[in-house]
């Protein structure tokens, strides 16, 4: 189970880097066709609106497996004179509080897709309605949960690291 947790996490981390490459394509295009409104040519309309939506997604996407990654930043301040299970304790407790954290994000992000939904609101320029980037995003955070709940589960003990997959360690950044 831990296994596909950790796959789609991996998957949702390369799907984000694609919205992360397109977005920055329509940017350089964007840019470029106001360079050449001149010759007839403009800018990407709603140009802006798709930056803030992409790169919502994408950080969706990407935090889960960077959580996997043991890719968050640390402060190891003290971890040269904690013994082993001391700093395995203190891993503990993060992973339990970022699954926390990470479950109380996604519950309130689901509260906003809602209001969003109940009030028709859509994007300025595009007319999008907002709740579409909402819903997107929430299938990283639900990744991001289960993710989270995982770590967690692995660092009580109650279950096993899956094969295949590198151990993370915090800490050494």
């Amino acid at each position: 189970m831990i296994r596909w947790i950790f796959i789609s996490a991996k998957w949702s981390a390369l799907l984000g880097g694609v919205v992360l490459c397109a977005i920055t394509v329509m940017s350089v295009m964007s840019i470029a066709g106001r360079a050449m409104v001149p010759i007839g040519l403009g800018p990407v309309p709603g140009d802006f609106e798709l930056v803030e939506v992409g790169i919502a997604v994408a950080v969706f996407a990407f935090l889960p497996w960077c959580h996997v990654q043991g890719g968050h930043a640390t402060v190891d301040l003290l971890a040269g004179v904690m013994g082993p299970s001391l700093k395995k304790s203190i891993e503990a407790v993060c992973d339990i509080l970022m699954a926390l954290l990470w479950l109380t994000l996604t519950w309130k992000m689901w509260d906003g897709m809602v209001e969003k939904m109940e009030q028709m609101e859509t994007s300025f320029i595009l007319q999008i309605p907002v709740w579409w980037a909402f819903a997107i995003c929430l299938a990283g955070a639900f990744i991001g949960c289960l993710t989270y709940l995982a770590k967690a589960a692995i660092a009580l003990g109650l279950a096993n690291w899956p094969e295949g997959f590198g151990m993370s360690v915090s800490g050494g950044h």
